[in-house]
């Protein structure tokens, strides 16, 4: 007598079928102590919505013919999310991430806003999942839907590809310590800056505007990147290290 699927929430509501023989006239499918709704019935299947449980419990069926033997099905507890990392990425998606919780084994489909997508699940405290394409750049809200339920919401927030249009000044000692000006869009996530490939300490000021401290550099002119939780931005030899005197 087969059931399936056998295993569901702990607050029911599973529309489960059972198969067998002699099944005609069903007057009661238990689960444990409780009894399931019959929604359809014939010689060879049972179609139920299960009650609410807990662990695994006995099912059967009863029919004027007497009882059948029993077969084992198991409630699944919600899922709980605490944790996304990271939480934010580029519009496009295409980026991994991982959520942390409870009761993660049984995941099937993580949301990321009105999209989808199929995770791996790691362990049953642990999710890694794609992220999908965003529809535009703003926060939404990621669940995680198991055999047991769905989790409550975690914030995830798309961002724009950055551009760098200008830097003030353009120019600087080759000791480094020199305070420049980066002019741009999608600047509020920078995440790293660096001169010729060496990080720069920074402090974004708004979603345009962040300003930089320059590392130590060689002679001449380097590249300035940006990365920000939407991606990278290049301005090609816009700085350029200047060697002070000497006699």
């Amino acid at each position: 007598m087969p059931i399936s699927p056998n295993q569901g929430s702990t607050s029911g509501g599973t529309t489960i079928t059972i198969t067998g023989v002699n099944l005609a006239g069903a007057t009661a499918v238990h689960f444990g102590s409780r009894t399931a709704t019959i929604t359809a019935n014939t010689p060879t299947s049972i179609s139920i919505i299960n009650p609410a449980g807990c662990g695994v419990v006995d099912v059967n069926v009863t029919t004027a013919g007497g009882t059948s033997n029993s077969l084992s099905f198991f409630y699944i507890s919600p899922p709980i999310a605490v944790s996304l990392v990271p939480d934010g990425g580029p519009t496009g998606g295409g980026n991994t991430v991982t959520i942390n919780g409870y009761g993660l084994s049984t995941a099937t489909t993580v949301s990321f806003g009105s999209n989808s997508a199929t995770p791996t699940v790691v362990s049953d405290s642990q999710l890694s999942v794609v992220v999908p394409t965003g529809s535009s750049s703003g926060s939404i809200a990621v669940t995680v839907t198991t055999t047991g339920g769905t989790t409550a919401p975690l914030t995830y927030a798309y961002a724009d590809a950055p551009t760098l249009v200008s830097l003030s000044p353009t120019s600087g000692s080759t000791s480094g310590g020199t305070s420049v000006t980066v002019n741009g869009t999608g600047l509020a996530s920078t995440t790293g800056v660096t001169f010729d490939g060496i990080t720069a300490s920074f402090a974004v000021l708004n979603s345009t505007t962040l300003v930089a401290v320059t590392p130590p550099g060689t002679a001449g002119s380097v590249n300035v990147v940006v990365t920000t939780e939407g991606g990278s931005a290049t301005l090609s030899n816009s700085f350029t290290y200047v060697s002070g005197p000497g006699i």
